[in-house]
């Protein structure tokens, strides 16, 4: 276990960070390998797997629930030095993990064709996405015990078992991709099949790898069988602080869903290239992403300690970093959407819309990274509910709006993209007016005693 009361906190920020930022880099090379590998073979392909894979902010909701939760409580029981705690939030993770995943599995079997073919803007690309879901289930059910487990290391402020092991996850996807997606050494193409195959075998490997770690090294929190049996006060404790969070990832599927069905008049090259430059703009976020995570068990470790001052300063430390990097991004995107862009298809249709899609949603990165940054906070305090209701604001903000303008005679795709940009910027508005009524709320420092007299 790492104290994070009383060290730097620009340090501590920096190298929790970056060996998060790696891990959720080569995370997102799964996604990225895949793209590759199946743009290959064709639009229909890549719009599928594009709407297959937005089942992932579902199963990423779910997560989050729970890794928000493990996080909190387990930094909170580290700042208090309450390592018993720590262990019996970790066990209880592990068993809510176990349920998730199982229902995680017959949902995505029974519910998760009939989506896909709500958001096909074709048979052909409805047919795609449902056949890489079917491969791609396995992966997302072993994504629970993956952030159970990462989410305690990560409450305790230790972070690289879990770069590490993402990283060999992510090697071993991209040696499978090729084989299992194009056939090569074997001469058998699994096609889009493929694609789901490599990231689940590349994820069981992963979650054993973790699991060993855990049974060999892991000091501070371990594997306690007897405290896998369910104990609902637990899941209470959970449940409290991380379903709102998982509500914020909730919301997310439910704007890319509008995205995708407001999008399917323009067929599925546009899709295509939205999909892309999604896929894309998900992986510029992970820097302050990265920051965010690193912020979160700091400010909840000093929070429990009683060290308020410290947490003021890990807020104000934390947007100042993830603000520079998502402005350094912004700029980059003016200029090399369109390299990046064609990088994954050859389609002028879908280069114009991935490329024309990240000029203008770049704007609203430095607005997202102080959204993140807000999040991290208000999960370090132990209190998500503001976070889920900032995200909700986007409804209001964003679907509503969005809803109406797909039905104008003159939409086009380019007003979705303005109109994204307009509503982060007022939800990162509401963001710290939330942190701030948050911090006056909570951060109020305990009565001096009364000095005895003399």
């Amino acid at each position: 276990m790492k104290d994070l009361t009383a060290s730097s906190i620009v340090k501590n920020i920096l190298q929790m960070a970056l060996p998060i930022a790696a891990g959720m880099f080569f995370q997102t090379l799964y996604f990225l390998i895949d793209l590759y590998f199946v743009a290959g073979l064709g639009d229909a392909a890549i719009a599928g797997v594009g709407a297959a894979g937005n089942v992932m902010f579902i199963v990423f909701a779910a997560t989050q629930v729970l890794g928000v939760g493990t996080v909190t409580l387990i930094s909170h029981a580290a700042g208090r030095k309450d390592q018993a705690d720590a262990n019996l939030v970790f066990n209880q993770s592990l068993s809510l993990a176990g349920v998730c995943a199982l229902v995680t599995l017959a949902l995505g079997f029974i519910a998760g064709p009939y989506y896909v073919r709500t958001l096909g803007a074709s048979a052909a690309t409805a047919a795609a996405g449902i056949e890489y879901l079917h491969w791609f289930l396995p992966s997302l059910a072993l994504q629970f015990a993956l952030v159970a487990m990462g989410s305690a290391l990560r409450g305790t402020g230790i972070v690289k078992p879990s770069m590490i092991v993402q990283v060999l996850t992510v090697v071993l996807n991209a040696i499978l991709a090729p084989v299992l997606i194009a056939g090569w050494g074997t001469g058998h193409p699994m096609g889009v099949a493929g694609a789901g195959l490599a990231s689940s075998i590349s994820l069981a490997v992963g979650f054993v790898m973790l699991a060993v770690y855990f049974q060999r090294l892991e000091k501070y929190v371990g594997f306690i069988r007897a405290q896998w049996r369910p104990q609902l006060m637990v899941w209470r404790r959970l449940l409290r602080v991380g379903l709102p969070a998982g509500g914020e990832f909730l919301l997310m599927f439910v704007l890319m869903a509008v995205l995708y069905w407001v999008l399917r008049p323009f067929g599925p090259d546009a899709q295509a290239g939205f999909g892309i430059g999604m896929r894309i703009m998900q992986s510029m976020y992970l820097p302050a992403m990265a920051v965010a995570f690193a912020a979160a068990p700091i400010v909840g470790q000093n929070f429990a300690a009683g060290r308020f001052a410290r947490v003021r300063e890990t807020f104000l430390l934390a947007t100042l970093i993830g603000g520079c990097i998502m402005v350094v991004l912004t700029l980059f995107c003016q200029w090399g959407s369109a390299l990046l862009t064609a990088g994954f298809t050859k389609d002028p249709t879908a280069i114009a819309v991935g490329s024309q899609y990240l000029q203008v949603i770049s704007w609203n990165f430095l607005g997202s990274g102080f959204v993140f940054t807000c999040s991290a906070v208000f999960q370090g305090l132990g209190n998500t509910v503001p976070a889920l209701v900032s995200s909700a604001s986007r409804l209001v903000s964003f679907v509503l709006p969005v809803l109406w303008m797909s039905r104008q005679p003159h939409f086009e795709m380019i007003h979705v993209w303005y109109l994204s940009v307009a509503s982060v910027g007022l939800q990162a508005a509401f963001s710290l007016w939330l942190v701030r009524r948050e911090f006056r709320l909570r951060l109020i420092a305990a009565p001096q005693p009364i000095p005895a007299p003399t």
